[in-house]
């Protein structure tokens, strides 16, 4: 019986998927990489070959696909540089006519008594030396242009500088030397090339430090007019010195990095050769219960790396405990010095964080798969005893600073992963600033109620986090309401809050749960725990931001922009106007008594 490959769930996959900039890569059940593509907003852009194809080649595409790889960058343009590498390295079927191959731009300098620095685009087999590649063509001339004005290097084609009898215009506008006529020596101009290059490979500090020195030297002078062109072509300078960071290494190195959460674990391997990214790869170990980031690292170099070619350098998003003793190994496996590091600073810092970013995405996306989640379903339906396993689960949480702007969140979980279309926030007034039980008790209502009437469905799970009293007060709210019949779980923090302790009541159980910090289950009430404070810190925030940027009189009925207007100006702004009476408030023009009743209860809540 030959077995049936699962179709692909964009669906679960979509609702983790980064906004962020990145590259994806789309692959068939027989692992091959279909199309790689770029995108401003990942999850965007991938969402949209699900909502409706645009021919039928990509509807094609889509019917394929088994599984989509991420990565995520920086920036847009890091986005573009790698999918260049991406396509060239694996020729994706589907990116032929989907995509102009046209090569990244470079910056050429010729070789010669008298380099000629040229736009160039194609392969680099001629004699010189090439910079790049560049984001796109536009991008190239800029720098040339910005280049002709900080360094006298010839642009001009090798034609016509083979005939020239005078200098040209570039001459005379001191943006070259003119040697086509003799009046610059091989070592003047070969300093001058020496000044380009160390600029362009990103040595440019002695060059900056020259421009400071003279502009510091002209302003002494009183130079002004001087110093503040000096001042420009500095920021020029480092402006045309900013690299894109995807093509910014020169040599061979591996980059890895490890995060862990909720019992997954994933190793993420970016590979970078002669300065080009050629993409990352996503490593799942098993039974990595215990192991830190450390250990983790530790185990896939040994595992990974032995018996396989190793570049010079391996950048480690945390230091592993035998360092010094794989790096013995690898250098003699491989016949050079291996280092391993885990502290680089510049650019190779980003390229680490960035290799950080995308294995904890990893992990929440691993999280929310339909296997992992279905897993940690069943462990809790073992662990609580139930006969049949919680599909449904809701949690709730509250969030206020001292009591203002109380926000309440219901996030709902189906068959163990987030269904957000289904969260809802709750505004909480009319209550004791502070009070979390009549926060709670007002949030639980109004959801229930609503339920109650049709407008939703009941869970299988209600979590709450806190202990046997929060338990019990729930649950007399619930039973006011005509609901009896749920599952109530309450979630007690450990000691210092520390996860992994925190212990579980079921009400109507004497005794608590304690589970192992590895159970699935407890990873599963942790999540939604977790997602529910989350939830609601972020609603509390923006409520928060919103008041304190809104002015009272925008919140009362009748009060337009106009009668807004008319009441600042007449008392001078909202100091003046809280201080008012009523009376004196309904002397305003447009104001009647009951306004004036109304302004004076919103800055002071009663007459």
């Amino acid at each position: 019986m030959v077995e049936e490959t699962p179709q692909f769930d964009h669906k679960a996959f979509l609702a983790t998927l980064t906004h962020r900039p990145g590259v994806y890569r789309m692959l068939n059940a027989r692992g091959e990489v279909m199309y790689v593509g770029k995108a401003k907003d990942l999850a965007r852009r991938v969402s949209s070959y699900f909502r409706r194809a645009s021919n039928a080649r990509i509807a094609s595409m889509v019917a394929q696909i088994a599984d989509i790889q991420i990565t995520v960058t920086h920036t847009e343009s890091e986005a573009l540089i790698l999918e260049n590498h991406l396509i060239k390295a694996h020729r994706p079927r589907y990116n032929v006519l989907l995509r102009d191959d046209k090569s990244y731009p470079y910056i050429y300098l010729s070789d010669g008594d008298f380099p000629r620095l040229a736009f160039h685009r194609g392969a680099r087999d001629k004699p010189g030396r090439f910079f790049g590649p560049y984001p796109s063509s536009g991008a190239v001339r800029e720098t040339l242009r910005l280049l002709q004005k900080l360094f006298p290097i010839r642009q001009c084609e090798d034609s016509y500088y083979a005939n020239r009898s005078r200098p040209c215009l570039q001459y005379q506008i001191e943006r070259c030397t003119a040697p086509c006529v003799g009046f610059v020596t091989p070592e003047q101009y070969a300093r001058d090339v020496r000044d380009t290059v160390q600029f362009l490979e990103g040595r440019a500090s002695d060059v900056v430090e020259r421009w400071v020195r003279r502009m510091e030297a002209a302003a002494e002078r009183l130079e002004f007019e001087e110093a503040a062109r000096l001042r420009d072509q500095i920021a020029a300078l480092k402006a045309v010195q900013e690299k894109q960071y995807v093509a910014g290494e020169r040599g061979d190195l591996d980059i890895v990095a490890a995060a862990s959460r909720g019992g997954v674990a994933c190793i993420q391997q970016f590979l970078v050769r002669r300065g080009h990214n050629l993409g990352n790869k996503a490593f799942y170990p098993k039974h990595t219960e215990g192991a830190g980031e450390a250990d983790l690292i530790s185990a896939f170099i040994a595992q990974h790396y032995l018996e396989r070619a190793v570049p010079n350098e391996i950048l480690v998003s945390a230091m592993p405990a035998d360092a010094a003793l794989l790096q013995e190994a690898l250098s003699e496996q491989a016949g050079h010095r291996v280092r391993i590091i885990d502290a680089p600073r510049g650019d190779r810092a980003r390229w680490l964080e960035m290799a950080r970013t995308n294995a904890a995405m990893a992990v929440e996306a691993r999280l929310a798969s339909s296997s992992a989640s279905r897993q940690r379903v069943e462990a809790l339906q073992q662990a609580l005893g139930l006969d049949e396993p919680p599909l449904r689960m809701e949690c709730f949480d509250i969030s206020h600073t001292q009591g203002e702007k109380t926000v309440a969140s219901c996030v709902v979980f189906q068959d163990g992963a987030p269904l957000s279309s289904d969260y809802r926030r709750f505004n909480i007034n009319g209550i004791q600033p502070g009070d979390d039980y009549a926060a709670m008790r007002q949030a639980l209502q109004r959801r229930y109620t609503r339920i109650q009437a049709g407008e939703g469905k009941l869970p299988d799970v209600l979590l709450i986090d806190g202990g046997k009293g929060q338990l019990g007060a729930v649950a007399e709210v619930l039973a006011g309401i005509g609901v009896n019949d749920l599952l109530l779980l309450g979630v007690a923090k450990g000691p210092d809050r520390k996860p992994g302790m925190e212990t579980l009541f079921l009400l109507g159980r004497e005794r608590p749960l304690i589970l192992p910090a590895n159970s699935p289950a407890l990873h599963l009430v942790q999540h939604i725990r977790d997602e529910a404070h989350r939830f609601a810190i972020t609603g509390h925030r923006a409520r928060r931001g919103k008041a304190r940027k809104t002015s009272p009189l925008e919140q009362i009925p009748g009060i337009g922009a106009k009668r807004r207007q008319r009441l600042l100006k007449h008392f001078g702004g909202l100091q003046g106007l809280a201080r008012a009476g009523v009376e004196d408030i309904a002397t305003v023009e447009g104001i009647s008594h009951t306004l004036a009743r109304a302004v004076y209860v919103a800055f002071h809540g009663e007459e």
